[in-house]
Protein backbone atom coordinates (compact mmCIF):
# COMPACT_ATOMS: atom_id res chain seq x y z
CA UNK A 1 0.00 0.00 0.00
CA UNK A 2 2.95 2.44 0.92
CA UNK A 3 4.05 1.97 -2.95
CA UNK A 4 0.84 3.31 -3.84
CA UNK A 5 0.64 6.03 -1.87
CA UNK A 6 4.24 6.83 -2.57
CA UNK A 7 3.54 6.41 -6.71
CA UNK A 8 0.83 9.41 -5.80
CA UNK A 9 3.24 11.40 -4.48
CA UNK A 10 3.57 11.33 -0.93
CA UNK A 11 7.13 11.08 0.40
CA UNK A 12 7.64 7.65 2.51
CA UNK A 13 9.62 6.92 5.50
CA UNK A 14 10.03 3.40 4.92
CA UNK A 15 10.62 1.93 8.91
CA UNK A 16 12.13 -1.49 7.60
CA UNK A 17 14.42 0.39 5.51
CA UNK A 18 15.81 2.86 8.31
CA UNK A 19 15.92 -0.59 10.66
CA UNK A 20 18.49 -2.18 7.95
CA UNK A 21 20.49 1.19 7.82
CA UNK A 22 21.27 1.30 11.84
CA UNK A 23 21.88 -1.82 11.81
CA UNK A 24 24.84 -1.51 8.99
CA UNK A 25 28.71 -2.44 10.25
CA UNK A 26 30.43 0.77 11.87
CA UNK A 27 26.57 1.61 13.11
CA UNK A 28 26.19 1.74 17.03
CA UNK A 29 23.54 -0.46 16.88
CA UNK A 30 25.13 -3.51 15.14
CA UNK A 31 27.92 -3.43 18.49
CA UNK A 32 25.10 -3.07 20.76
CA UNK A 33 23.27 -5.92 19.06
CA UNK A 34 26.55 -8.17 19.33
CA UNK A 35 26.64 -7.64 22.52
CA UNK A 36 23.27 -8.33 23.67
CA UNK A 37 23.14 -11.30 21.15
CA UNK A 38 26.77 -12.38 20.73
CA UNK A 39 29.10 -12.47 17.76
CA UNK A 40 27.03 -15.71 16.11
CA UNK A 41 24.65 -12.85 14.90
CA UNK A 42 27.62 -11.85 12.41
CA UNK A 43 28.52 -12.80 8.75
CA UNK A 44 31.99 -13.23 8.15
CA UNK A 45 32.00 -10.08 6.45
CA UNK A 46 30.82 -8.09 9.33
CA UNK A 47 27.05 -7.71 8.33
CA UNK A 48 24.12 -8.73 10.23
CA UNK A 49 22.63 -12.66 10.27
CA UNK A 50 19.15 -11.34 10.17
CA UNK A 51 18.02 -15.00 10.36
CA UNK A 52 20.50 -15.48 13.29
CA UNK A 53 19.58 -12.50 15.03
CA UNK A 54 15.98 -13.13 14.56
CA UNK A 55 16.20 -16.48 16.06
CA UNK A 56 17.75 -15.53 19.05
CA UNK A 57 15.80 -12.32 19.56
CA UNK A 58 12.24 -13.80 18.76
CA UNK A 59 13.09 -16.58 21.28
CA UNK A 60 12.10 -15.11 24.16
CA UNK A 61 10.32 -12.17 25.28
CA UNK A 62 12.88 -10.63 26.59
CA UNK A 63 14.89 -10.87 23.74
CA UNK A 64 12.74 -9.14 21.56
CA UNK A 65 12.90 -6.12 24.28
CA UNK A 66 16.17 -5.86 24.11
CA UNK A 67 16.31 -5.94 20.46
CA UNK A 68 13.30 -3.20 20.38
CA UNK A 69 15.80 -1.11 22.71
CA UNK A 70 18.41 -1.48 21.06
CA UNK A 71 16.91 -0.51 17.16
CA UNK A 72 13.82 1.42 17.93
CA UNK A 73 15.09 4.85 19.42
CA UNK A 74 17.75 4.70 16.51
CA UNK A 75 14.88 4.17 14.14
CA UNK A 76 12.47 6.83 15.29
CA UNK A 77 15.54 9.14 15.42
CA UNK A 78 15.72 9.02 11.92
CA UNK A 79 12.19 8.33 11.05
CA UNK A 80 11.75 11.86 12.99
CA UNK A 81 14.69 13.55 10.52
CA UNK A 82 12.82 12.33 7.39
CA UNK A 83 9.52 13.44 8.46
CA UNK A 84 11.15 16.77 8.56
CA UNK A 85 13.29 16.33 5.62
CA UNK A 86 9.94 16.31 3.57
CA UNK A 87 8.32 18.86 5.60
CA UNK A 88 11.49 21.30 4.81
CA UNK A 89 10.59 20.19 0.84
CA UNK A 90 6.81 21.12 1.39
CA UNK A 91 5.32 18.42 1.31
CA UNK A 92 1.75 18.57 3.06
CA UNK A 93 1.84 15.00 3.91
CA UNK A 94 3.79 12.01 4.68
CA UNK A 95 3.39 8.54 5.08
CA UNK A 96 4.99 6.57 7.91
CA UNK A 97 5.32 2.67 6.99
CA UNK A 98 5.71 1.35 9.98
CA UNK A 99 4.68 -2.28 10.98
CA UNK A 100 5.05 -1.71 14.72
CA UNK A 101 3.12 0.88 14.61
CA UNK A 102 0.32 0.43 17.48
CA UNK A 103 3.01 -1.12 19.22
CA UNK A 104 5.26 1.50 20.22
CA UNK A 105 2.79 4.37 20.79
CA UNK A 106 3.59 5.96 17.44
CA UNK A 107 0.10 5.96 16.61
CA UNK A 108 -1.06 8.55 19.05
CA UNK A 109 1.36 11.05 17.14
CA UNK A 110 0.08 10.56 13.66
CA UNK A 111 -3.04 12.49 11.75
CA UNK A 112 -4.39 9.55 10.21
CA UNK A 113 -3.83 5.95 11.35
CA UNK A 114 -3.71 3.48 8.45
CA UNK A 115 -3.97 -0.45 9.38
CA UNK A 116 -3.47 -2.76 6.53
CA UNK A 117 -4.76 -6.14 7.72
CA UNK A 118 -4.85 -9.12 6.24
CA UNK A 119 -5.31 -12.93 7.48
CA UNK A 120 -1.70 -14.20 9.95
CA UNK A 121 -1.59 -17.11 7.30
CA UNK A 122 -1.54 -15.03 4.72
CA UNK A 123 1.04 -12.46 6.21
CA UNK A 124 3.16 -15.65 6.89
CA UNK A 125 2.92 -16.88 3.53
CA UNK A 126 3.98 -13.28 2.32
CA UNK A 127 7.22 -13.15 4.88
CA UNK A 128 7.90 -16.26 3.08
CA UNK A 129 7.99 -15.46 -0.06
CA UNK A 130 9.15 -11.74 -0.18
CA UNK A 131 11.73 -12.19 2.81
CA UNK A 132 12.49 -15.24 2.37
CA UNK A 133 11.52 -15.98 6.21
CA UNK A 134 10.56 -19.61 7.52
CA UNK A 135 7.63 -19.94 8.32
CA UNK A 136 8.02 -20.91 12.00
CA UNK A 137 10.22 -17.93 12.16
CA UNK A 138 7.45 -15.58 10.42
CA UNK A 139 4.95 -16.70 12.79
CA UNK A 140 7.03 -16.21 15.84
CA UNK A 141 7.59 -12.44 14.59
CA UNK A 142 3.52 -12.04 13.91
CA UNK A 143 3.67 -13.78 17.59
CA UNK A 144 5.52 -11.15 19.25
CA UNK A 145 3.39 -7.88 17.58
CA UNK A 146 0.21 -6.67 19.08
CA UNK A 147 -2.76 -8.61 18.46
CA UNK A 148 -4.85 -7.53 14.85
CA UNK A 149 -7.99 -6.75 17.55
CA UNK A 150 -5.89 -3.49 18.85
CA UNK A 151 -4.14 -2.39 16.31
CA UNK A 152 -7.89 -2.70 14.11
CA UNK A 153 -8.90 -0.66 17.41
CA UNK A 154 -6.23 2.21 16.76
CA UNK A 155 -6.71 2.85 12.87
CA UNK A 156 -8.98 5.67 11.40
CA UNK A 157 -8.96 3.73 8.45
CA UNK A 158 -8.49 -0.35 8.07
CA UNK A 159 -7.49 -1.49 4.43
CA UNK A 160 -8.32 -4.98 3.65
CA UNK A 161 -5.09 -6.21 1.41
CA UNK A 162 -5.96 -10.12 1.30
CA UNK A 163 -7.43 -9.43 -2.09
CA UNK A 164 -6.08 -8.21 -6.23
CA UNK A 165 -4.25 -5.42 -6.65
CA UNK A 166 -7.05 -3.94 -7.96
CA UNK A 167 -9.27 -4.16 -4.64
CA UNK A 168 -6.21 -2.63 -2.80
CA UNK A 169 -5.83 0.28 -5.54
CA UNK A 170 -9.29 1.24 -5.13
CA UNK A 171 -8.99 1.60 -0.97
CA UNK A 172 -6.15 3.36 -1.65
CA UNK A 173 -7.77 5.58 -4.02
CA UNK A 174 -10.62 6.61 -1.07
CA UNK A 175 -7.40 7.30 1.47
CA UNK A 176 -5.49 9.52 -1.10
CA UNK A 177 -9.31 11.60 -1.20
CA UNK A 178 -9.33 11.40 2.47
CA UNK A 179 -6.01 12.86 3.03
CA UNK A 180 -6.66 15.72 0.61
CA UNK A 181 -9.48 16.55 2.70
CA UNK A 182 -7.15 17.12 6.21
Amino acid sequence: MAGLLGAAGLPIVDADKIARTVVEPGQPALGDLVDAFGEAILEPTGRLNRAELARRAFASTAGTQTLNAITHPRIRAEANRQFAEAEARGADAAVYDMPLLVELGADKEMDLVIVVDVAPEIRVARLVEHRGLDAEDARRRIAAQIDDAARRAAADIVIDNSGSLEDLTAQVDGVLARIAAL
